[in-house]
């Protein structure tokens, strides 16, 4: 029988509630849920078990004067229709364009500039080959099923070239350029768009965490109430096999006709979920699930903007090469095959693959008046190394330092900049932010977990075996990125079948 939408004010408490929906996790998908379920009158409460929220798009103050995009650092996936609908802007989004986008230095003392001018990118092709330039402009459905590798190197023939796009095609998993499938990964990062310009990545004025903060305003001003330090420890489940609330880690429980969770599919059911209750199917398909990771995050407080030496530049002011993404390391497909290789043998590249971006560039509230913050998306990161520990403060030490010598190459006298770093690894980021295996996606984007099959086969519509319970996560499709879609789509499943209820 359909019922008529509740609304309580925030200031009641939370505890005293029977709430139409509980969000677990206050990401920036969970956030989108809250939003999207208040404006549609449902009583919402997110439940976050960090002290901020924002999940990986989140801004922290980690050095004095300092403020990090601490996992995610770049915009573009986030849908138009969220921005839009959400009235994002009107609640402090500011995006920041970068152009051009991408530097890669080599060696040799060459570099290359792309971005969205295609008169740039076209003469700066021609530096290598003119053939490249004029096959720059190709279909990318090619890339969906194929090896990233074998696309490039159809396409292509300049190895840095190849090595700059192949980044995107590899860029949070454990696959190598040669994985079949990979080729999706770099099509699902040039899908994005940023104000309306195709396949733009821009950065966000305040840090990631700006994101996150505007769509818990839009969230909050339609009447959701949002809690942090507020940790979920099980769901209660009902003799029926219906969720009917929460139980937090402080022994509160919280009551709800519906939940939905922004945790990752293995967390929602291998630890919040009580024993016996999911299918035998379907509670070894999310076990088994690939939630491998080998990416590390480095953000480092610098007192002046590196220099590259390709450049030729002796001035300290930010130029082009500063404006996107900077392309540390492999200048070849096969060099980035043997960094994905090191590996597999279960160490840290030798060579790793480094996206290096300096948003300050941008952005002057992050940071100090003549200083900058630099962040570093490295791969590839065993989550147990075979030949050390990350617990280890020495074995980090080692693996950073690495990193930095790898930049001094390029650009010299770089280490010697650091003011300071704080490093997540794949287990820091299992640890810190949730995210299991420490995979940014909340789970594999290989062939055998999109679409229809994400989280797991005949699970793709966001509801799940127990009856009330939802994903909202990036578990689901479309998948991972700070992208909003999963949020969204929830919301409109859960406001459904709330209707029918």
């Amino acid at each position: 029988m359909w019922k008529q939408f509740r609304k309580f004010s925030s200031s009641s408490t939370a505890k005293e509630k029977k709430w139409d929906a509980l969000i677990i996790g206050g990401g920036h998908n969970g956030l989108t849920a809250a939003a999207y379920l208040a404006r549609s009158g449902l009583s919402v409460a997110v439940l976050e078990r960090r002290h901020l929220i924002g999940g990986a798009a989140v801004t922290e103050e980690l050095i004095p004067g300092f403020k990090f995009s601490r996992c995610s650092y770049l915009q573009s996936l986030l849908r138009p229709c969220v921005i839009k609908e959400l009235e994002l802007k009107r609640h402090g989004l500011k995006l920041l364009k970068r152009s051009p986008s991408s530097f890669t230095p080599c060696r040799d003392g060459r570099y290359l500039l792309l971005g969205p001018d295609k008169e740039l990118n076209y003469s700066e092709i021609s530096k290598f080959s003119k053939s490249d330039a004029d096959a720059y402009s190709r279909d990318l459905m090619d890339l969906l099923l194929a090896p990233a590798s074998k696309v490039l190197n159809n396409w292509f023939e300049t190895e840095v070239l190849k090595a700059t796009l192949a980044t995107d095609a590899v860029i949070g998993s454990t696959a190598g350029v040669h994985t079949p499938g990979s080729g999706y990964v770099l099509l699902h990062h040039v899908m994005g768009e940023s104000d309306g310009d195709r396949g733009i990545w821009s950065y966000v004025e305040g840090g990631m965490g700006s994101v996150s903060s505007a769509i818990a305003a839009a969230a909050k001003e339609a009447g959701a109430t949002i809690l942090t330090n507020a940790e979920v420890s099980k769901l209660m489940i009902e003799d029926t096999g219906r969720v009917h609330g929460v139980l937090l880690a402080d022994g509160t429980i919280l009551h709800s006709s519906f939940v939905l969770s922004n945790a990752t599919p293995f967390k929602t059911f291998m630890d919040l979920v009580p024993d016996d209750v999911l299918p035998h199917d379907f509670h070894n398909a999310i076990k088994c699930s690939d939630y491998r990771s080998a990416t590390t995050k480095i953000n480092l407080a610098v007192d002046k903007l590196p220099q590259f030496h390709c450049c030729n530049l002796s001035h300290p002011d930010a130029g082009p090469q500063h404006s996107g993404t900077i392309h540390i390391g492999p200048e070849s497909i096969e060099e980035m095959h043997s960094a994905a290789q090191d590996a597999e043998n279960g160490l840290p590249s030798r060579r790793p693959i480094i996206e290096m971006t300096i948003p300050t560039v941008f952005d002057k509230t992050i940071s100090p008046s003549g200083k900058h913050v630099i962040g570093l998306f490295i791969q590839y990161t065993p989550y147990k190394p075979s030949d050390g520990s990350w617990e280890n403060p020495v074995y980090r030490e080692s693996f950073a330092q690495r990193c930095f010598s790898m930049i001094d190459e390029y650009a010299p006298g770089f280490s010697s900049s650091i003011i300071g770093y704080d490093m997540l690894t794949p287990p820091d980021l299992e640890r810190v932010i949730g995210l299991t295996g420490g995979n940014i996606f909340h789970g594999s984007m290989g062939l055998d977990s999109l679409f229809l099959m994400r989280p797991v086969k005949g699970w793709s519509n966001y509801r799940t075996p127990i009856e009330g319970l939802y994903l909202c996560g990036s578990g689901t499709h479309p998948g991972g990125g700070v992208i909003g879609a999963p949020g969204r789509n929830a919301a409109h499943v859960v406001i459904e079948d709330f209707k029918k209820s």
